[in-house]
């Protein structure tokens, strides 16, 4: 009996998609993840032998590893085709030395997506594994671990047990803090303006008036606002001059990791985490009826926005056939950055034919919508600008212009695909008007203004900045965003990432004592240092010794000055059963509970319930998220143990019109159902469109 082939991939999804393209002379098995790390428990370092790691068996992990040693040993060679990063260079890198693989011979295979050609071109060219990726990711591994493990614990023994600092992290949390400082200290100032309604053809238009005796109007009280608009009872209104110009709006570059980040969470309503793991759906392989397992994107963490000769050649083709030729774009994109990850493409669709709508019914709602966003973003990248014609009118009386603007599309180009821009659906057209003629006039109103201050940031704008600044890498940056609220330093509301006090406490304690490791200009700096471990091959251990230097200096310091306070009080908006006090968040080993603020004369304290808003149907409590001892999230009633009623689908406030049980919330590659609770009845309907829910 012929010997197979082992090939190594990270993710069980993964293996699946991957045998079935190569068949039975090849067997396809996952390690689920990484197999080896730094120890929990301890830091792991050895910061007297030149920052060497001390890797050990990941805890679990046993049987797996076990598993791939029996069948590298049964195999006839063994090919290592994990992720194409450095992340995945260092799982493959970790593996080698399980298996007892040389990392010199060709036993490493990469390919930027998940298609027969492009796999069955991997197996048949592997390469030796990449140290210098596997050192750039040992670098950020043995920093953030240093950072982590060091600075952590000074904030338990100083504030409260649970808090966290990190190298990114705590740079992103700076800038969310100064903001919000900003945002404290602004003062608003009054401005007015006016503006002055027309009609012409029975077709009404409004102009604002923005010059007074030839200087910018912006009067800040209303007396000036009056005066200005007693003298336009006077005079006559006359259109001076009329200018029609036609701009063009070019498509946007094919998605990067963080501009799909940015983009679904803008138009989808996804934060970072939820993005990621779906879009790593879509790359490791949908099942798609009639087609089999089929990885739908590209690689999804990269920087560039490059793409291969073969997908543009393809992507034009189909713009000519379905749009027509006056549809066709001669866009050029290049990297303003240094190409560290330019061996990938752009996250792109890898095969054009997998059309979003004909393949609808294999994906759940949420992996059609960001598909469908990732193939209209690559098709219309290729297609020709828009074209806008504008008109701009302006208008005098006396000392008094006024400006009136409208638009229209004169030609959609990339819009027809990609949809038209808020902005452009808000332009409107005015009238023809012509130099010299007078205008009516229906009516003319001063406007009471205040000056804003600057917006909170959104996770759409946060990781705009973070990439502006070169803080981080986008797959960071939803980890980031899940620390920052899972510590309770950040908290949603609607879309905004507001700074809570225990975030703005730890952020000014970092400012003052490791403002390096906050500062921007530092970590962009610090990330290019990284990047050259990977591009130049710089050894990494003096770039870690060159920081830590400082780091340790710093440290000794902040225990030394820093004198034991308490967390900011967070309160639940509930209260004390015992002595009506209100309670206040606290953190402990098992995580956040409520406790009495009136401590330690009362003790009391309760588990932090989430309701979920629907009574129970037999002793009509509230209904509860809870936790199984596994970890599931499921659904049960306050009143446990009187009562057990429990769903392990989310409850909603409708009943069953067959039976009268409650309805409870379930998604499905058809959309979102409600379905009777009652499993014996099988009623099931449509579920109303809602936003989903992020938190």
């Amino acid at each position: 009996m012929n010997k197979k082939a082992l090939v190594i991939v990270e993710s069980p999804s993964k293996a699946r998609t991957i045998g079935r393209i190569l068949g039975s002379r090849y067997k396809v098995i996952a390690s689920v993840g990484h197999v080896r790390d730094l120890p929990k428990s301890r830091l792991g370092i050895d910061k007297e032998n030149n920052f060497e790691p001390h890797y050990i068996n990941i805890r679990g992990k046993g049987d797996v590893i076990k598993s791939l040693k029996k069948e590298a040993k049964a195999a006839s060679r063994v090919l290592l085709a994990t992720d194409p990063d450095r992340e995945g260079e260092a799982i493959s890198w970790h593996i080698a030395y399980l298996l007892g693989l040389d990392p010199e011979t060709p036993c490493r295979i990469e390919f930027h997506e998940i298609t027969k050609n492009a796999v069955k071109a991997a197996v048949k060219n592997p390469r030796k594994i990449d140290l210098n990726l596997v050192d750039a990711q040992q670098a950020r591994r043995v920093l953030d671990r240093l950072v982590g493990y060091e600075l952590s614990p000074l904030l338990w023994r100083k504030i409260s047990r649970g808090l966290s600092a990190g190298r990114v992290q705590s740079a992103a949390l700076k800038i969310l803090c100064d903001r919000e400082k900003s945002i404290r200290a602004f003062v608003p100032e009054e401005y007015w303006s006016i503006a002055a309604e027309f009609e012409k053809n029975r077709k009404k238009f409004s102009a604002e008036l923005t010059k007074y005796k030839g200087k910018k109007f912006r009067p800040s009280t209303k007396e000036d606002t009056d005066a200005v608009l007693e003298e336009l009872k006077q005079g006559d209104y006359t259109v001076s001059k009329v200018e029609e110009k036609q701009k063009k709006r070019k498509p946007f570059p094919p998605f990067t990791t963080s501009t799909l980040q940015q983009e679904a969470s803008v138009k989808l309503n996804f934060n970072t985490k939820k993005t990621m793991m779906i879009a790593q759906q879509l790359y490791e392989g949908i099942d798609i009826k009639g087609r089999g397992t089929v990885g739908l994107v590209t690689y999804i963490r990269t920087d560039s926005i490059r793409i291969s000769d073969e997908a543009d050649a393809a992507v034009k083709n189909m713009i000519l056939s379905d749009y027509g030729k006056e549809y066709m774009g001669k866009n050029h994109y290049a990297n303003q950055k240094k190409a560290v990850q330019d061996a990938h493409e752009a996250i792109r669709p890898s095969d054009l034919q997998n059309r979003p709508e004909e393949i609808r019914g294999s994906l759940t709602t949420d992996q059609f919508k960001l598909y469908d966003l990732i193939w209209r973003r690559f098709v219309a990248s290729r297609m020709a600008e828009a074209k806008i014609d504008t008109v701009t009118a302006s208008i005098v009386n006396g000392n008094c212009l006024f400006r009136a603007a409208g638009s229209r599309i004169a030609f959609d180009g990339y819009m027809q695909v990609y949809g038209i821009p808020a902005d452009e659906k808000k332009n409107k057209t005015i009238p023809d008007l012509e130099t010299g003629e007078m205008l009516k006039l229906t009516g003319i109103k001063g406007e009471q203004h205040f000056t804003q201050p600057p917006p909170r940031y959104t996770e759409a704008t946060l990781i705009k900045e973070l990439e502006d600044k070169g803080i981080g890498r986008p797959s960071t940056y939803a980890p980031v965003m899940t620390t920052l609220t899972d510590r309770r330093y950040v908290k949603r509301e609607k879309k905004t990432l507001v700074p809570q006090d225990l975030g703005m406490q730890v952020a000014d304690l970092m400012d003052h004592y490791f403002s390096n490791i906050v500062d921007a200009g530092f970590t962009a700096d610090m990330e290019s240092e990284l990047d050259s471990v990977e591009t130049d091959g710089k050894d990494w251990h003096s770039i870690i010794s060159s920081f830590y230097e400082q780091f340790e200096k710093d440290l000794k310091v902040a225990e030394s000055e820093i004198e034991k306070t308490e967390a900011a009080v967070e309160f639940t908006g509930g209260t004390c059963p015992d002595c009506g006090r209100p309670l206040v968040l606290k953190r402990g080993r098992f995580g956040s509970f409520a406790a009495c603020s009136g401590y330690p004369d009362c003790k009391h304290t309760e588990s932090l319930q989430q309701k979920t808003g629907v009574k129970c149907p037999s002793c009509g409590k509230d209904i509860l998220v809870r936790r199984s001892r596994k970890g599931r999230i499921f659904y049960g009633c306050s009143g446990y143990p009187e009562c057990t009623v429990t769903f392990w689908n989310k409850p909603v406030n409708k009943k069953c019109p067959s039976c009268g049980s409650l309805l409870t919330e379930r998604n499905g590659r058809s959309g979102r159902m409600l379905v009777c609770s009652d499993e014996s009845c099988g009623y099931k309907e449509k579920a109303a469109d809602k936003v989903d829910d992020q938190e």
